[in-house]
């Protein structure tokens, strides 16, 4: 039998992973040829697509009528494995759903099982279909940077791909993490953290050499090759030879105080102090963990945790804990293992990865880690020793973290069946979206909404939106409401389509990208705002057709706008008030508040951005480069806009040309 071809236009294929891919020459070839499926569902379909499949291994996507992608799977033997779907024994409920729901499935064979679970991870964390194990929270880690592209190095936080030349140490867990890490650095290292373009425009020391935490190489406070000492000793400090650097250093101090030059003995313990700080604050060193991610899970209550630990250089750099998406009916080690193979799809992987417990295909999971990162990488289960206490260690931290998050999401649900009864709901609301608009006089408007659920904030579904209407009147809250619900409702509607029931929540999951806990519609809208805002967008609503699909509230500060005599609008209904100790009275208000926060911030920012803009931003063809030369010739920009033209073409990089365009800008009425 003919192997089938491969059904899938849009599939990211890593190059290295050297996947074998074979198509027929277009979509409608595969569809004659799988006839026997069409109209059939569950089972039925399964089965008719069993007869088409090889014995060879492969990643296969299990897809519903609208086209969502319910499940992502790989196999050794795609044949043997759909063939288990279609025999309907021994499923789990969440199984049984999940090929009750599938109405078209697709294929990829790949050269061995290894590169079929790198796909898998792959896909999965791009289209996170609903049935398998999701990582959430998948941010990059940060890492510290040590650049090499200047004559005096920087040390810098870096996330994202590192296409900047230099040497980068991590990962930390936290952007606190390297931030006071960092700070402790330029104390005992004195290295500079501006960019390049500020360190070659300085005349005169920055406030930073002034209290002692830069050498000072822009201005040659200290030449080049006694700061590129500073920077090596950075470097072997960060890759683990920190004892070296700390001797070196005590040998200084002493050296110093001997011959009585008191002054330099202190700057050298001041630099001791400060390496100090960024040890102790490195928890658990390791003595014989030089390189090491852990792993540790506790399962319970239908809830897991994973603690994941970073060791690098033989240090500790923080621990973060993660909640992954996962269905109850799942085994804690059906969990762990998913969540690694997911976890290391995007990130660098180290030498040895320890966990709390084995996983199946764990021997297949090293040999696909290894093939990405181009050396062994080891899977491992301590059973005695200091890595095995390391792992009990992080299941403790694991456990407590599961127990604060069961105690947070206990009282979210009782505050959501609360909001529900006080609002006549007919479910607790999974997702409420707050809006809120900010601005001083009309000016740097903007609007913002956060999104509260079932395990509380979702700050990474958080959006602004920067006013853009220009027929707006300065300062009209109505029509910047308009706007904003225009602009969110309308590509709502475009992205997942109006929902079929008033009950988005209730639709089990079919809009695509649905979240089990936040789905993409929302239940209810809270508006900050009287009987006119919650009009203004009942209009919108109303306009896209969607005003029944969603609750919308209008929560108007009370008399004297004091906290606890707030009013509550709801359209067709009287206004009413809430007991001022209620506790959904005060979950509103913590809303509202972080709605407040959240839209207050953005507009600082947007205010701050303006102020320092340069008006030579806004001229086309004058970069850094013309930019800085002019400053540095005229000292300011409004000098820059009273020049003349000869004036301006004695500016070292400035042609006739470009003089006579920036003397243009400031000139717009010449002639006139």
């Amino acid at each position: 039998m003919a192997e089938p071809d491969i059904i899938d236009d849009d599939i990211d294929v890593p190059d290295k992973a050297g996947y074998r891919r074979r198509r027929a020459p277009d979509l409608e070839g595969w569809e004659g040829a799988g006839q026997v499926a069409d109209g059939l569902t569950g089972p039925d379909l399964i089965q008719a697509h069993v007869k088409l499949l090889p014995n060879a291994p492969g990643v296969y996507r299990m897809l519903n009528r609208s086209g969502d992608v319910l499940y992502v799977g790989k196999a050794r033997s795609l044949k043997k494995r759909v063939t288990s779907y279609a025999q309907g024994r021994g499923h789990t409920n969440r199984i049984e759903n999940m090929i009750r729901l599938t109405a078209h499935m697709e294929f990829i064979t790949t050269r061995t099982e290894t590169e079929a679970l790198l796909l898998e991870a792959n896909l999965i964390k791009r289209l996170r279909p609903r049935y398998n194990v999701l990582l959430r929270d998948d941010k990059s880690f940060p890492y510290i940077l040590l650049t090499e592209d200047n004559e005096a190095p920087g040390i810098f936080k870096h996330r994202g791909a590192r296409s900047r030349k230099g040497a980068y140490f991590g990962p930390f867990a936290s952007a606190q993490a390297v931030d006071r890490t960092i700070n402790s650095l330029q104390r005992a290292f004195l290295l500079r953290t501006c960019t390049n373009s500020v360190y070659e425009s300085r005349t005169r020391p920055c406030l930073l050499h002034q209290i002692k935490r830069c050498a000072g190489p822009c201005t040659g406070e200290v030449s080049i090759e006694a700061y590129g000492q500073m920077v090596e000793e950075a470097r072997d400090f960060l890759s683990g030879r920190s004892q070296k650097v700390k001797s070196a250093m005590a040998d200084a101090m002493q050296e110093a105080a001997e011959a009585l030059d008191f002054e330099r003995a202190a700057i050298y313990r001041d630099r001791l102090a400060a390496l100090s700080h960024v040890q102790s604050h490195q928890g658990i060193n390791p003595q014989t963990v030089e390189e090491a991610d852990l792993f540790a899970i506790h399962h319970e209550g239908g809830l897991s945790c994973i603690q994941v630990f970073f060791f690098r250089t033989g240090q500790n750099w923080g621990n973060r804990a993660y909640f992954p998406k996962a269905d109850a009916s799942l085994s804690s080690q059906e969990v762990l293992g998913a969540f690694l193979s997911q976890f290391y799809d995007d990130k660098p992987c180290p030498k040895q990865i320890l966990i709390s417990e084995t996983v199946a295909e764990q021997a297949l999971l090293a040999e696909a880690l290894s093939i990405r990162a181009g050396r062994k990488v080891v899977i491992s289960v301590p059973r005695r020793g200091e890595k095995r206490d390391l792992v009990r260690h992080a299941q403790a931290n694991a456990k407590d973290a599961h127990g604060r998050r069961l105690a947070e999401t206990s009282t979210q649900a009782k505050l959501l069946r609360g909001f529900a009864e006080t609002f006549g709901l007919d479910h607790p609301p999974r997702r409420i979206e707050v809006y809120d608009n900010s601005h001083i006089m009309g000016t740097n408007a903007v609007g913002g909404m956060i999104v509260a659920g079932q395990e509380g904030f979702v700050k990474n579904q958080y959006r602004k939106f920067n006013i853009k209407s220009k027929d707006i009147t300065p300062g009209d809250d109505f029509g910047m409401m308009r706007e904003v619900l225009e602009r969110r409702f309308s590509r709502l509607v475009k992205e997942y389509g109006k929902p079929a029931t008033a009950d988005p929540s209730a639709q089990d999951g079919e809009a695509a990208g649905a979240d089990a806990a936040t789905p993409p519609w929302p239940d209810v809208l809270l508006i900050d705002g009287g009987k006119g805002q919650v009009s203004a967008v009942m209009t919108v609503l109303t306009e896209l057709d969607v005003a029944d699909r969603v609750t919308v509230i209008g929560v108007a500060k009370g008399v004297d706008r004091d906290a606890g005599r707030e009013r509550f609008f709801i359209p067709g209904q009287q206004a009413f008030t809430l007991p001022p100790r209620d506790p959904v009275l005060y979950f509103i208000q913590r809303m509202r508040d972080e709605a407040h926060r959240f839209a207050i911030g953005t507009h600082r920012a947007r205010r701050k951005k303006e102020m320092v803009k340069n008006p030579l931003d806004e001229i086309a063809g004058i970069g850094p480069a013309r930019k800085r030369s002019l400053l540095h010739h005229f000292g300011t920009a409004k000098a820059v806009s009273r020049a003349g033209l000869d004036d301006l073409r004695a500016v070292d990089g400035i042609s006739e040309a470009m003089a006579q365009l920036v003397y243009d800008h400031f000139h717009e009425d010449r002639g006139v």
